[in-house]
C-alpha cells in the first residue's frame, strides 16, 4: 500500500492490474468514541462542476452516476467504524472527469476534534492500493479527504486534505450544487481555504504537488480553512425523483377473518430439510438482486462488483477433479463486453461453512478467472477472527477475493430501501417486501446469528461457581460471539429506525482485534461481565449494554448530559417531564462534575419530587444515567428463555421506552457511555 501525503498523486494502473472497480474507505477516531461525520461524494464535469443535483452523493441520495459510485455505509473495525464508498470506474459516465471525495460534520463539531483521519483506497479484490493520513484537519466542519480523476485515459488518486469552514453548504455550493431556496444566501457565504484543486498539467510526474490557491477572495485565515461564518442551519441539495417506500402501516385487510393467510410470492409452507431452504434462500436472494437494482447493486458494489446487467444462476455444475462441484449459486455481472462472475455458498439455520467447501471454490473460481466467492450464513464475520480458514495460491496471477455476508445484513439492506430511504417503483418496494417477510419468517432459516456458541454454558458455569480462569480459550469464544450479537442488534435496530446504528469500541486505533478480544476475555473471567455500547444517530448518547452473568441481570443505559441553562431543580424537572410515559422502575442517577455520582432513584419515587435528584451537599450537575433492570436469558439460543432474545428484547424496550422520549436540544455531553457505568 501506498502512503500518500497532501498535494500527491499516483496513477491507480502503476498499482494493480484490477481497478475497474475500487472501494475507498474513510475512516476517524474520537476520544469519547463519539465522534462522526457524514461522508459525500460529487462528480464534476471539465469545468469543475456537478451537471446537476443528481451528482451529489450524500446519505439521502447514496447512489449516483448510473450506480457507478455508491456509499456503502458505515462499516464496524477493530479500530472503530469507517465509511465505505465503492466506485465501478469503468461505468463513471463519460463526461464525469473528475470525483470529489469530503465528509462534513455538523452541530459545532469540527474535524479537529477527530483523530486519526485516514482514507484508504482498495481494489476490488481487496488489496490496499494507497493511504492518505491527515495530521491538520484544523477547525473546519467540512473536508475534502481527495479524489479521483482522469488523466488521457486513465484514473488517478490525489490526496487533497482540504478544510471548508463554512461546511456542507458551502462545499456543494462552491461545485456548483443547487441548494433548496430558503437556504441558499446562508449555504453560498462558505468560501473554501483553496478552491478545487486544478488538473494536472500534461507532463507533469506523482511527485507532491501543493494545490494551487483559488483567485484571491480577502478573508483571515484560520487553520486549514478561510474563516467564514458557519451557516446556521443545513442546506440540503435537492435530490433526484422521488424514491417510494412502502408505507409503515397495512392497510386494513378485506380477509373475513385472521385465519386467512395472504398469498405470498415465496411461499415456506413446503420447506422440509435444510438443503431445501438453502436452495429456496439462495434462488430467491438471487433472483430479487437481479429484479431491483437499487438492491442488487447495494449487495455487490461492497465486493468490488461493477455496475451493469446482473444475471444470476443457481446449482451450477461446475468441474473440480473427479466430481463437479455445485455452489449454489452465480453471479455474474456484464459491463462493456467484461464479465465479472461470483461463487455463491449459503448456509441457513445456524448451520456452519464448511472449510473444505470453500476452499474447493475459492480454487475453481482462481482457474476459471472469477473474481470473488460469497459465503452467505446466519453468522456475522469479525475483523481477525475468519469464519473459515482457506488456503490462497500465491503462484496464481489471478486473484479471488472472499467475502462473506451475514442474512442480517441483507435483511437490513432490504429493510432500509423499502422502508427509509426507497426505491425506484412500486413493484420494486413489494418484491424487497415479499423478500423481507419470507427472510423473517420462522421456516425460512435466515434468521441471523442464533446461537452464542458450545462455550457458553460452560463458561457461565465457570463464572458462577468461580472456576473460570483468565487465559480460558472458551472465555474468548464468548467474546467473539457477544461481540456478533451487539453487530447483529445495531443491523435490526439500525433497519427499524432507518438511522445508522453502530457499536462503540473504544480501543486504540490500530489495535490487533485478536489482543483486544484476549483483554476482554480476561475482564469477563475476573468481572463476570459482558459490556458493550450502541451509538444510535440522532441520540443524546450511547446505549449502553451490560450482561451481568453473576446476577443474572441485564442493564441498558444511556448519560443525558445536563442542559447548560436553567437552575439544578430546573433540570431536574424538565428530565422527569420528558420521561412522563417511560416505565416507573427506570432508575435515574445524579452525575456530578469529576466523574461523581450523586442522589438516585426510581422514576416512581422521583416524580412527585424531582428535587431528589440534587446533591445535598452541593456539586455541579453534569448530567443524569436512566438505567432499566431486566432478567437475563439462560439458554445459548434466541428462544423465549435464551440469551439472545433477552438482549434483543433488552435493547428494543430501552429505545422505545427512554430514548425515544428524550430532547437533546442545549445539552451538552457528560461523557462516559459503558465506561461511566462500570
Amino acid at each position: 500500500m501506498q502512503k500518500m501525503v497532501k498535494g500527491a498523486n499516483v496513477g491507480l494502473a502503476a498499482l494493480s492490474d484490477d481497478v475497474g472497480s475500487v472501494v475507498m474507505s474513510l475512516g476517524w477516531s474520537s476520544p469519547s468514541g463519539e465522534g462522526d461525520a457524514d461522508v459525500s461524494v460529487l462528480l464534476l464535469d471539465g469545468n469543475g462542476k456537478v451537471r446537476s443535483d443528481s451528482d451529489f452523493c450524500f446519505y439521502n441520495n447514496p447512489a449516483v452516476g448510473n450506480g457507478s459510485v455508491q456509499l456503502l455505509g458505515k462499516s464496524p473495525t477493530a479500530d472503530g467504524n469507517e465509511d465505505r464508498i465503492s466506485f465501478d470506474l469503468d461505468a463513471v459516465p463519460p463526461e464525469v472527469e473528475q470525483i470529489v471525495v469530503a465528509a462534513s460534520r455538523y452541530g459545532g463539531s469540527s474535524f479537529g476534534d477527530l483523530n486519526d483521519l485516514c482514507l484508504k483506497l482498495a481494489d476490488s479484490s481487496g488489496d490496499g492500493l494507497v493511504q492518505f493520513s491527515i495530521e491538520d484537519a484544523g477547525a473546519v466542519s467540512a473536508f475534502i479527504f481527495g479524489e479521483l480523476y482522469r488523466r488521457t485515459g486513465e484514473w488517478k488518486f490525489r490526496a487533497v486534505g482540504q478544510g471548508y469552514a463554512s461546511g456542507l453548504g458551502g462545499l456543494a455550493t462552491d461545485f456548483g450544487v443547487d441548494i433548496d431556496d430558503d437556504e441558499e444566501e446562508e449555504a453560498r457565504e462558505g468560501v473554501p481555504e483553496a478552491g478545487p484543486v486544478p488538473q494536472e498539467q500534461e507532463g507533469a510526474t506523482s511527485e507532491p504537488v501543493v494545490p494551487a490557491p483559488r483567485a484571491p477572495e480577502p478573508a483571515p485565515a484560520t487553520g486549514d480553512a478561510v474563516a467564514r461564518p458557519e451557516p446556521k442551519r443545513r442546506g440540503r441539495p435537492r435530490t433526484a425523483k422521488k424514491k417510494i417506500t412502502l408505507p409503515k402501516t397495512a392497510k386494513k385487510t378485506l380477509a373475513e377473518n385472521d385465519s386467512w393467510r395472504t398469498a405470498r410470492l415465496f411461499p415456506l409452507s413446503a420447506l422440509k430439510s435444510d438443503r431445501e431452504r438453502e436452495m429456496r434462500a439462495t434462488s430467491v436472494l438471487l433472483s430479487v438482486m437481479t429484479q431491483v437494482p437499487e438492491f442488487g447493486r447495494r449487495l455487490t458494489a461492497g465486493f468490488g462488483a461493477p455496475a451493469g446487467r446482473m444475471e444470476t444462476f443457481t446449482e451450477v455444475s461446475l468441474p473440480h477433479g473427479d466430481s463437479p462441484r455445485r455452489p449454489d449459486g452465480v453471479i455474474r455481472i456484464e459491463r462493456a463486453g467484461k464479465l465479472w462472475t461470483a461463487l455463491v455458498e449459503t448456509k441457513t439455520n445456524g448451520n456452519a461453512l464448511k472449510p473444505d467447501q470453500v476452499q474447493a471454490y475459492m480454487d475453481i473460481a482462481a482457474r476459471r478467472g472469477y473474481e470473488a466467492v460469497i459465503t452467505l450464513s446466519n453468522d456475522v464475520a469479525l475483523d481477525g477472527s475468519p469464519l473459515v480458514d482457506v488456503r490462497i495460491d500465491g503462484r496464481r496471477k489471478h486473484k479471488v477475493a472472499l467475502w462473506h455476508l451475514s442474512w442480517a445484513e441483507v435483511a437490513h439492506q432490504a429493510q432500509m430501501l423499502i422502508r427509509h430511504e426507497g426505491v425506484g417503483n412500486a413493484a420494486h418496494a413489494w418484491l424487497l417486501q415479499e423478500l423481507l417477510h419470507y427472510l423473517q419468517h420462522e421456516q425460512s432459516g435466515c434468521h441471523g446469528f442464533q446461537n452464542m456458541g458450545s462455550a457458553w454454558v460452560p463458561v457461565r458455569k465457570g463464572i458462577d461457581d468461580e472456576t473460570l480462569c483468565q487465559g480460558d480459550p472458551r472465555a474468548t469464544e464468548v467474546i467473539e460471539s457477544w461481540e456478533r450479537l451487539v453487530r447483529q442488534v445495531c443491523l435490526r435496530l439500525g433497519g427499524e429506525l432507518g438511522q445508522k446504528v453502530l457499536p462503540v469500541q473504544r480501543t486504540k486505533r490500530g489495535a490487533d482485534p485478536r489482543a483486544r478480544r484476549a483483554e476482554l476475555a480476561d475482564r469477563l473471567c475476573s468481572q463476570g461481565r459482558l459490556e458493550a455500547e450502541l451509538r444510535i444517530e440522532g441520540t443524546p448518547g450511547s446505549l449502553a449494554v451490560v450482561a451481568d452473568l453473576r446476577t443474572g441481570k441485564l442493564r441498558t443505559s444511556i448519560e443525558v448530559a445536563a442542559t447548560e441553562q436553567g437552575y439544578p431543580l430546573n433540570r431536574a424537572k424538565r428530565l422527569i417531564r420528558q420521561l412522563s410515559t417511560a416505565p416507573a422502575d427506570l432508575h435515574i442517577e445524579t452525575l456530578l462534575e469529576g466523574d461523581g455520582v450523586g442522589p438516585r432513584g426510581t422514576l416512581e419515587r422521583l416524580r412527585p419530587e424531582p428535587g431528589d435528584l440534587l446533591p445535598k451537599g452541593g456539586g455541579e450537575i453534569v448530567g443524569f444515567r436512566l438505567s432499566l433492570f431486566k432478567g437475563m436469558g439462560n439458554g445459548r439460543g434466541s428462544a423465549e428463555t435464551g440469551f439472545i432474545r433477552s438482549v434483543d428484547e433488552a435493547v428494543d424496550r430501552f429505545h422505545a421506552l427512554v430514548i425515544a422520549q428524550l430532547d437533546v436540544r442545549g445539552a451538552r455531553r457528560p461523557g462516559g457511555g459503558a465506561e461511566a457505568a462500570r
